[in-house]
């Protein structure tokens, strides 16, 4: 069930307004956002993908890398071990879209650390880590009202999307579009 992470990056990237992006990826799992996010952004554009796990990271570089095409060898892929937080908090650069699938929602969290990630602070360290127009895109397996309201409240031009998690089947995961 990859439709809905692709759908993440696909959504998120299509409208950006540079042939350059730089786009940040907050969790690899087993590649599909990432997969999707170059198929979108040219050959111009840059991702840079945070991942807390090593061993996900040398799992996509084999075992699983064939799953969604070997996005890591692309040399437009930048991996860094470490917390997306840390990239949202101090960017080296202003991104042009942050994509965010790292937990099951905001309020469904793989890691009680993450909480920063979906409530105001992390929410306003998002918007000042991203260019004019960017977006930042959120993945849950389900629709969060509280924090569609705080992405609003955070100065976002939100759009909230439902797709399916398999294709025209499956569950049905909630994607937030926030713009800058």
């Amino acid at each position: 069930m990859f439709t809905s992470e692709r759908e993440l990056a696909t959504l998120a990237c299509k409208g950006l307004k540079t042939t350059t992006p730089r786009i940040l990826v907050g969790g690899l799992g087993l590649g599909f956002t990432l997969a999707a996010a170059l198929e979108v952004i040219g050959e111009g554009g840059r991702v840079v993908v945070a991942e807390l796990v090593p061993a996900v990271h040398e799992w996509n570089k084999g075992v699983l890398g064939h799953l969604a095409g070997n996005p890591l060898d692309d040399p437009r892929v930048e991996v860094r071990i470490g917390d997306v937080c840390d990239f949202i908090r101090k960017p080296d650069a202003p991104y042009d879209a942050i994509l965010l699938d790292v937990d099951n929602g905001p309020d469904a969290l793989t890691s009680g650390a993450n909480n920063w990630l979906y409530d105001k602070a992390g929410l306003r360290a998002s918007y000042a880590a991203l260019n004019p127009g960017g977006v930042l895109g959120v993945w849950s397996t389900h629709e969060d009202q509280r924090f569609t309201k705080r992405a609003e409240n955070g100065g976002f031009k939100l759009e909230v999307v439902t797709v399916r998690a398999r294709g025209k089947k499956g569950a049905r995961h909630t994607i937030w579009l926030a713009r800058r």
